[in-house]
């Protein structure tokens, strides 16, 4: 039985920046996330980042540094011992309504043909109640870190029923894990 988890990348994997992640200097690992990654894939998960990127449609960065921010996070987690199996990014503004941008499910409904399952009961880890819905809307279960935009999330209270709440992705992992024994 193939096992997959879903993280957001900015705030979940890495720190988060209202200015935004626009360079890979500015790519900054969450302490602790790395090696959590490394932990899903001993234990045989899938592990696939799904998130939006409107900083391109916003003209912040391009597709080109996008992918060498992308490629630096996937060495340093292979540096930890770890591996993304698949990134999967909107691109686009907020206003251009597409299908991909959470928290609308295209990124997730992508994620699941790509790996031709089904999303019912998938761990999907994210900061923010766009997060959040995209994973309710598929029947993934909702997972809530305390990093990035997590705190703010908490403190608003919206739509955290059925939420499980973590302080980071570390902990996530350990919880995960812990599950299984």
């Amino acid at each position: 039985m193939v096992r997959l988890i879903i993280l957001d990348r900015d705030g979940v994997i890495n720190e988060d920046s209202d200015a935004y992640i626009k360079s890979p200097d500015e790519w900054v690992p969450v302490p602790g996330s790395l090696e959590a990654i490394a932990r899903l894939k001993q234990a045989d998960f899938r592990v696939v980042v799904a998130t939006n990127q409107s900083g391109v449609a916003r003209g912040l960065f391009d597709l080109d540094t996008l992918n060498q921010i992308h490629e630096k996070m996937l060495g340093q987690v292979a540096k930890a011992g770890g591996t993304i199996d698949a990134i999967f990014f909107c691109p686009h503004h907020p206003d251009e309504e597409c299908d991909c941008r959470k928290p609308k499910t295209g990124l997730y409904r992508d994620i699941a043909a790509r790996f031709r399952l089904g999303l019912t009961g998938v761990p999907a880890v994210g900061d923010s109640l766009k997060d959040l819905q995209a994973a309710k809307a598929v029947g993934a279960r909702a997972i809530l870190v305390r990093t990035g935009k997590g705190e703010k999330t908490l403190s608003n209270g919206e739509a955290l029923e059925d939420v499980d709440v973590y302080d980071n992705l570390a902990a996530v992992v350990d919880a995960l894990l812990a599950q299984e024994q």
